[in-house]
């Protein structure tokens, strides 16, 4: 499925060039038919993350303090982890956090 990723908020530095927008085919998961926002973080995490993937993801999800959008919509309204993407979705991830 053809997905637009975008990392924002200083999580771009922990992909490869630092950078921000990204134009993936993610496939669904073993055993799924759909891709699920759970499928794009595993596919993220595996693929896309160079450098400290505890900065983006916590277990199977993202950490806390990270705003996921899916098309400029809170992931949680979606249904997070279970929502279901479909073709040319954008999903967009902010880290909140910032040191300081």
């Amino acid at each position: 499925m053809h997905l637009t990723l975008e990392f924002g908020g200083g999580l771009e530095l922990l992909l490869e060039n630092s950078t921000k927008v990204h134009k993936v085919e993610v496939p669904p998961k073993d055993g799924e038919e759909k891709v699920t926002m759970k499928g794009v973080l595993s596919w993220a995490k595996a693929n896309l993350i160079k450098e400290r993937p505890e900065m983006f993801v916590k277990g199977d999800s993202v950490r806390p303090g990270v705003l996921v959008l899916i098309n400029d919509c809170d992931w949680e309204i979606c249904g997070g982890l279970d929502a279901v993407l479909e073709e040319k979705d954008v999903v967009v991830f902010i880290s909140t956090l910032h040191g300081g």
